[in-house]
């Protein structure tokens, strides 16, 4: 199956570490990757998370040689993701064999939470975890369309964890629109949960904030 480079550019550009990239390719073969980041990590782990999310959305395998990172401090950046909800943090509420769990988004100097409460066992973390995500964005944009999580699940690739996200919203005629999200799993499995929903549905809030 031919990738669609520019969709892969504009999916690198939403990792969190990721400012813009640009694909050089001949054909089917990608020549040169050129990425320009946040200073915060390490240039050769921004080229593993690469790697992962070309091999976890496109399968893709990229060699590391024609991938360049340019590292910038958060001064000199103009980001345009200051319309998005920023993730805060992530709370616990155990009960027993139940769990509650809570999400805190940022959104224009304001905090909203969403919670989601299920079983206190490991496989369904991910969900519960995906779904406060949805219950915080849902109180932090009021007037978006329905959503729900679809599908989540953590899936290994190459030496990288990823998380993949699924949001379902209904669009015309009854038809399903799908939007995906991942994240490279670092220390917090959690962590990588939230980012992979609002990384599904970031054009979708940026659309609404504008």
């Amino acid at each position: 199956m031919a990738v669609n480079f520019r969709e892969l550019e504009e999916n690198l550009t939403r990792m969190d570490s990721v400012d813009a990239a640009r694909v050089v390719n001949q054909g089917s073969t990608i020549t040169e990757l050129h990425v320009i980041a946040a200073a915060e990590k390490p240039a050769k782990q921004i080229v593993r998370d690469v790697q992962s999310l070309a091999m976890a959305r496109f399968g893709v395998a990229i060699d590391h040689r024609v991938i360049s990172v340019v590292q910038i401090s958060p001064h000199q950046l103009d980001i345009a993701s200051e319309h998005r909800a920023a993730l805060m943090r992530i709370g616990e509420s155990p009960n027993g064999t139940r769990t509650t769990i809570e999400v805190t988004l940022r959104h224009e100097d304001e905090e909203h939470v969403g919670s989601a409460t299920g079983p206190a066992v490991m496989s369904a973390r991910p969900r519960l975890v995906g779904e406060a995500t949805i219950h915080a964005i849902e109180q932090t944009f009021p007037t978006m369309s329905p959503i729900a999580l679809d599908a989540i699940s953590l899936t290994p690739v190459g030496q990288s964890s990823v998380v993949v996200a699924i949001v379902v919203s209904a669009g015309n005629r009854g038809a399903e629109d799908l939007n995906v999200g991942s994240a490279v799993v670092g220390n917090d499995p959690d962590d990588a949960s939230v980012k992979a929903v609002l990384n599904a549905l970031n054009r979708r809030l940026g659309n609404l904030s504008e």
